[in-house]
């Protein structure tokens, strides 16, 4: 019994040490200010490489708007590609989603929630591996899948899909940072993940996986086709049938949607009956969701841009 006891307490001492060791880490993460960034308003602010168990370590900007202060409690926004959303002049194509240009203007004229803005960027040689929805992979048939793996492998493209991982960072590492660091509103009322393209499917993706974490998800441009556009594509299907299965309780979530026609937007508007259809059999009214289309646009941030107040309206209304 005497040696029961002593592991325990061995164990327990264990333990302890460990959450303190892992708490005091997540102490250390600071943000700091990015005084050179060129924004609309507000103030930028990153961490240069956010630690994780889950994810390669990338940048994580959080956008403060200009009048932000720890006596008001604010909402928060997650995005996805985080280093397209507020500083064109750091772009790799000289674009932006002026997320700090409407973000401001649509709080300032009261039409929003106070909101502060958390961007993780993405890296490139990884990025459909880190945002594609993993589990929908599943609902393709199994001679299939071992055909896509083969031509990957062939081609010599990674096919170890992280979209779970990258989940557990958003939701077990960084949110609760972004708590602890900022005057936020935590419940779900007041979090909201968003992205275009796979950033688009990550974000239905997320809410449908951690529907106690998210309560709104923005799905700009999704990219139904899942990979690259390409004749007898198994991927819409499977992403789907897995919205069909998973996506959260109409009574308590919204989802926005929307597509173009032009560049990879083209691909896009066949698929928005069968987005409609699945919003409708999961209880969806126009008042919880949206599925918009904006004729002539196309797939870059220059569209996407033009129309942001329309899902930062609709998600986060005041």
């Amino acid at each position: 019994m005497k040696r029961y006891i002593l592991m325990v307490l061995i164990l327990w001492s264990f333990d302890s040490q460990s959450q303190s060791k892992n708490s005091s880490s997540a102490d250390e993460i600071a943000f700091k200010q990015l005084k050179d960034a060129v924004l609309y308003e507000g103030t930028l602010h990153r961490v240069e490489a956010f630690p994780s168990q889950y994810i390669k370590p990338r940048p994580v900007d959080v956008w403060l708007p200009k009048n932000y202060t720890k006596k008001k409690s604010y909402a928060v926004l997650y995005m996805h590609d985080g280093q397209n959303l507020f500083d064109s002049t750091t772009t790799w194509n000289k674009q932006e989603w002026k997320v700090d240009d409407w973000a401001s203007t649509l709080m300032n004229n009261k039409k929003t929630k106070d909101f502060i803005v958390v961007g993780i960027h993405n890296i490139p040689q990884i990025r459909w591996l880190d945002l594609f929805p993993e589990k929908s992979f599943e609902y393709i048939n199994e001679t299939t899948r071992d055909s896509l793996i083969a031509m990957a492998k062939k081609n010599n493209f990674d096919v170890k899909l992280n979209g779970d991982n990258y989940l557990k960072f958003l939701v077990e590492e960084l949110k609760p940072v972004i708590d602890r660091t900022y005057s936020t509103l935590p419940e779900k009322e007041h979090t909201v993940v968003a992205g275009s393209s796979m950033g688009g499917l990550m974000s239905m993706y997320a809410i449908s996986e951690y529907p106690d974490t998210f309560g709104a998800a923005g799905c700009i441009s999704t990219h139904w086709v899942g990979a690259m556009p390409m004749p007898n594509n198994p991927y819409p299907e499977a992403i789907f049938k897995y919205m069909e299965d998973h996506l959260p309780s109409s009574k308590t979530h919204k989802l926005y949607f929307d597509y173009g026609n032009k560049t990879l937007d083209q691909f896009y508007p066949k698929f928005a009956p069968r987005v409609d259809k699945i919003l409708k059999q999961k209880g969806y009214t126009e008042t919880n969701s949206k599925n918009l289309f904006f004729e002539g646009t196309d797939h870059s941030e220059s569209s996407w841009n033009k129309r942001l107040d329309q899902p930062l309206l609709f998600l986060l209304a005041n």
